[in-house]
């Protein structure tokens, strides 16, 4: 367990010296300071409150979302949730254009065994404090089968809600719902586009040009093209924990990854050139802001992701490390 530590704390050391200083015009990171938030599972920066984030536990918690700020990771309000069932496996949360917050409880951890999932939505408030809110509850079933789920996201101009399966079964899917949720009945989901990731979170860009899929190590950008996603490749994931969530700020410029744990960090990566949304690009060339920043990603098969090649560099390091001092212990 020492020698784990260890090589985790050189990795981190080393992590820190390649990814360099953050640009000036990328919002700084933070750490999720409630005690209450030990298994933050999905993230949505908030539409009415810049600068605010919504997150919620994975399990175990009860129908609780948290707003957290971000400039110090503190919780400023705490949403009970009523008028739905008991949670059963909360894993994603994505804000709507019609001024409503949607909560996933979408995960099936046995391989996709559930007849139905849920989606609950309640409105996102005004003012920001400790509040029970009444919420509708959405009863979802996929077209194809039982899925395995951690990402669900909706579209900032069609309010359309998607939902992305974890990679099983040789592959993961992204579907679509109904062109509005209804609560009577069954709301079928329907694949419309492969996914090959082990998806843990999702979310499309402000303007809704973008879409963004992340797993534990990796993460894609497509272009979101006639409500179809289009491969634009790999794009920057920070090291983390558990890598679990991920959203757009509220100026698409930055992608912020979430964790879970306790005291879990949230890290950004500037997004540049076709990763970014194309209402930041043509702010950039109106002159209203840089181009980007922050880590690039590949945009091509042949291209290498820097913030892929520092984990490798990060990775082989700790591993390193971890046999040189198990082979210490050994001889003691």
């Amino acid at each position: 367990m020492r020698s784990l530590l260890c090589a985790a704390g050189a990795a981190g050391l080393l992590w820190v010296a390649a990814a360099g200083p953050a640009a000036a015009d990328e919002p700084d990171g933070f750490t999720i300071s409630d005690s209450r938030i030990t298994e933050s599972s999905g993230l949505a920066a908030s539409r009415a409150h810049p600068g605010i984030y919504w997150t919620h536990n994975d399990s175990d918690d009860g129908p609780y979302v948290y707003a957290v700020d971000g400039s110090s990771g503190r919780t400023v309000a705490r949403i009970t949730l009523r008028g739905i069932g008991a949670p059963r496996d909360v894993e994603a949360i994505s804000v709507g254009p019609d001024g409503n917050v949607y909560l996933g409880d979408i995960g099936d951890n046995l391989g996709g065994s559930w007849d139905h999932v849920w989606i609950y939505r309640f409105p996102e408030p005004k003012k920001l404090h400790d509040a029970t809110v009444t919420a509708t509850q959405f009863s979802v079933r996929y077209a194809d089968g039982p899925r395995d789920a951690e990402s669900l996201m909706v579209h900032p101009k069609t309010g359309r809600v998607y939902i992305a399966s974890k990679k099983q079964d040789g592959t993961g899917a992204l579907y679509e719902g109904p062109q509005r949720l209804a609560t009577g009945g069954i709301n079928t989901f329907r694949k419309v586009a492969p996914i090959e990731l082990w998806a843990t979170d999702g979310a499309f860009s402000p303007d809704g040009t973008r879409l963004v899929m992340r797993s534990y190590f990796g993460a894609r950008i497509y272009r979101w093209q006639d409500g179809r996603p289009k491969d634009l490749g790999s794009v920057g994931v920070p090291i983390q924990q558990q890598g679990e969530s991920v959203t757009f700020t509220h100026d698409g410029r930055t992608l912020m990854y979430g964790s879970e744990g306790a005291d879990s960090e949230v890290k950004p990566v500037g997004l540049s050139d076709d990763q970014l949304p194309d209402s930041s690009k043509d702010d950039s060339a109106n002159g209203d802001g840089a181009n980007g920043h922050g880590e690039k990603g590949s945009s091509g098969a042949d291209e290498l992701d820097p913030s892929f090649v520092k984990g490798a560099m990060v990775l082989a390091v700790a591993t390193a490390l971890v046999v040189g001092l198990r082979r210490l212990l050994r001889r003691r």
